[in-house]
This record gives structure tokens, C-alpha cells and sequence, in this order.
């Protein structure tokens, strides 16, 4: 048994005005294959370009391990020089994604490489985020903090997307006090026994090869796994509906807060007690 997964659908290029009225306003996500054709990192943004101008970089690291309560929001679990995380990913398979890297504080000469596009939607131009990982690397199903609308751009290999909207929040074993689900639910290959309202769950998958661009409506879960080594670049435009806005700014100014602040006070067993209740909380739709 497989999830109940629709492909994302498909177009070549787009109109702003086909962007809104097919896309934003129904808030259903899209993939465009060739946007970016004319970008100068349309054919330049591979590893080996970033490791040349970047390779003397340090880089934050994260990998799949739990979330551990001592741990604050976001910390990475390593650092390396780029030039040497890049060998690693063409080397051998490893855990090591960077996330959230900001290109503007970093490289600041990459942003001569792209434009900002115009879908309709003003984007965040002071945070344009960059995403590595190498084979089989993956992120825990989540959504964003500021329930953003995403536009995501690959370069480089191919990298498997799996999405469900906050409709399916019931479903997927949320966590509360967070954006993530279960961690030890694998979305590539789930455990229907373990986890069986993901059966009721209804999403959408895709896989992305280099040049495409994902966009991602407010707030959409989004699970990525690299099946080759590659990067992504994340554009963003603020939650326009008034409820993810204000969703977005309580996670902002106080969920973060107050789940660091239990964690302090708690440790593990705030961890425990939360993994323990994402199960009980969608069992309960389920009358399980």
C-alpha cells in the first residue's frame, strides 16, 4: 500500500495571471519546468560552481537524528568548509543537508545568477534561501513557520517532493508545539500498521529536476528527498490569508518560545509527552 498521492500538476512556462488564477487562488501547487531557461544559473548553479566560489565558506549541517531537548530551534548538528561538504556529497552517501542558508549574507554575488519573478506576489527579496543534500538525505514532513507561499527552485540531480495541504493536519501525526510531524515516519515508504491514518491522508508528490520550479501554497506540508546530490533555492511571499498570517505570527512570537522555554524546564520528557500525544491526538479521528 502507497499513500494516496496526486502528481503536482505540470506546466512549460506560465503568465502571472495564469499563476493567480489557476494556482494562487485555489492555493494548489504547480510545478514550471521552464521559467528559468534565461537565468545565467540556469547553467552555471551546479556543486562544482558553488564549491569554487564558495568553498572556503563554513556551513551548517543537519541531519535526520530525533529532535533532542537540548537542542535550541534550529541548531545545526555540524559544521564543514563547502568545499570539502561538497566532496562529500559527491563521494559517498550522507545525512548532511544545509538548510536555510541565505544567499545574500553568504555569496552575495549569486544574486547576479537569478531575478526575482513576477507571479503576482511580492516576494521577500532580503532571504533567498539555499537547501543542499546528498543521496537519499531527507527532511521530516513540515511546514514553514511563516506558513509562506514557497517558490522552489532545483538545480542540480533530482529531488522527490511529497505534500499534503493543513487540511490533513488530522492525518499525518502532527506534533504539537511544532511544524513536524512523527519523525520516525518514513513518507517515502510508510508503515500503514504503525501509522494508519496516513491511509486517509490525500496529498500530492512530484520530483523535480534541474531548472523546475515548485511552487507551494501557505503553509503546505512538504516532505524533500534527495535521490541525487543537489541544492535548491527557496523564494518566498508572505501568507495573504488572514488566518495562516495569523497562524504565522503566533508560531513566530510564541510556539518557538514557549516550546523552547519547555524544553528547558522538562527536557526529554516534554519530547516524549509530545511524541506521545501526536499519536493519541490522530488516533482519536480514527477512534483507534
Amino acid at each position: 500500500m502507497k499513500l494516496n498521492l496526486q502528481e503536482v500538476p505540470r506546466v512549460k512556462t506560465i503568465t502571472k495571471q495564469e499563476f493567480l488564477k489557476n494556482y494562487f487562488k485555489p492555493q494548489k501547487p504547480v510545478v514550471i519546468e521552464r521559467f528559468i531557461d534565461d537565468w545565467p544559473a540556469y547553467k552555471k548553479w551546479n556543486l562544482n560552481y558553488i564549491k569554487a566560489i564558495a568553498g572556503n565558506t563554513m556551513v551548517p549541517l543537519y541531519d535526520d537524528r530525533p529532535v533532542d531537548y537540548k537542542e535550541g530551534f534550529n541548531e545545526p548538528h555540524a559544521k564543514m568548509k563547502m568545499a570539502d561538504y561538497v566532496d562529500l556529497l559527491k563521494t559517498e552517501p550522507t545525512k548532511y543537508r544545509i538548510f536555510l542558508w541565505n544567499i545574500l549574507k553568504e555569496i552575495p554575488q549569486l544574486q547576479k545568477d537569478f531575478k526575482f519573478p513576477d507571479f503576482g506576489l511580492k516576494l521577500m527579496k532580503g532571504i533567498p534561501m539555499l537547501f543542499f543534500g546528498g543521496t537519499n538525505s531527507h527532511t521530516f514532513m513540515h511546514y514553514d513557520i511563516d506558513l509562506a507561499n514557497i517558490f522552489h527552485f532545483h538545480f542540480e540531480g533530482k529531488k522527490q517532493c511529497i505534500l499534503f495541504n493543513q487540511q490533513q493536519n488530522k492525518f499525518l501525526y502532527k506534533i504539537p508545539h511544532a511544524l513536524i510531524t512523527r519523525e520516525d515516519i518514513d513518507f517515502s515508504n510508510p508503515d500503514f500498521e504503525k501509522w494508519p491514518a496516513l491511509k486517509h491522508a490525500q496529498g500530492y508528490k512530484t520530483e523535480l529536476k534541474h531548472g523546475e520550479i515548485l511552487y507551494m501554497p501557505e503553509g503546505y506540508w512538504h516532505y524533500m528527498k534527495y535521490i541525487t546530490p543537489g541544492f535548491s533555492m527557496s523564494l518566498r511571499a508572505i501568507a495573504r490569508n488572514p488566518k495562516n498570517f495569523s497562524k504565522a505570527l503566533y508560531n513566530i512570537l510564541i510556539m518557538r518560545h514557549f516550546d523552547n522555554a519547555m524544553r528547558k524546564i522538562k527536557g526529554q520528557k516534554w519530547i516524549d509527552w509530545k511524541n506521545q500525544k501526536a499519536i493519541t491526538r490522530t488516533h482519536k479521528h480514527l477512534n483507534i
